[in-house]
């Protein structure tokens, strides 16, 4: 089959997950800011996930606001912009794409394949997302906050084809395979490969995936191989 689109998760994916362990300091200097107990705000934090992702607060903003309330603290709005420029310069720093990403993406663009992007992130991702190099790549970016749309719900998918203006069967979809995104792609006929990414170093403790051990489609190792597979599907 001769694909038309490429459709990516995030992280883990195109960049490297937020170690854990600096996400944690991350939220202890915001906390800092608020007058928030520190460990709190993170078990708050990581607690209040599926909210945060699924599109529940208007803004990061909002986001802090909300926890900040559940903690029994009303700080000064100078102080939740605060709190909220520290998390958004983290992630703006943090969003570095893997060594062989570019090189593959302008390899796609260049052979006239559409490109997607699908993430299940907060706000803060999205908020720095446009003014990022990266973005420019894709011809759509979907982050689930905005859509209020988590993978692997397949309308999320059939949103991303939708824009493309290509047929789910002739999408390829690469993504590490967090969330069920994997045969969330599979049910909507688009054919997923699995990204056989690594933490890094320092990262702290993932939850171990165990969608991943029973995986048995597609796996590739590093970016550069979907140019194989494409090469492939050509023949």
């Amino acid at each position: 089959m001769k694909y038309k689109a490429v459709i990516f998760d995030l992280f883990g994916t195109l960049v490297s997950k937020f170690p854990i362990d600096e996400s944690i300091d991350i939220l202890r200097q915001m906390a800092a800011v608020l007058g928030a107990p520190a460990e709190e705000m993170v078990r708050l934090w990581f607690k209040t996930f599926d909210e945060r992702h699924g599109g529940k607060f208007q803004d990061l903003e909002d986001d802090i606001r909300y926890v900040c309330g559940i903690l029994g603290i009303r700080p000064e709005p100078a102080q939740v912009t605060e709190a909220a420029r520290i998390n958004l310069d983290y992630v703006a720093a943090s969003i570095v794409p893997r060594p062989e990403a570019i090189k593959v993406l302008i390899w796609l663009r260049g052979h006239g394949l559409r490109l997607g992007l699908i993430s299940n992130w907060s706000d803060e991702v999205p908020s720095v997302w446009d003014g990022h190099p990266l973005s420019d790549y894709f011809d759509v970016s979907l982050f689930s906050c905005r859509t209020g749309m988590l993978k692997p719900d397949p309308r999320i998918y059939l949103m991303a084809a939708d824009v493309l203006q290509v047929k789910p069967e002739y999408c390829l979809y690469v993504g590490d395979g967090d969330s069920g995104e994997l045969d969330g792609a599979a049910r909507v006929g688009m054919h997923p490969v699995l990204i056989d990414s690594h933490k890094p170093e320092g990262a702290g403790e993932y939850p171990v995936n165990e969608e991943l051990e029973k995986w048995e489609g597609s796996v590739i190792s590093s970016l550069t191989e979907i140019i194989d597979l494409l090469e492939g599907s050509a023949g």
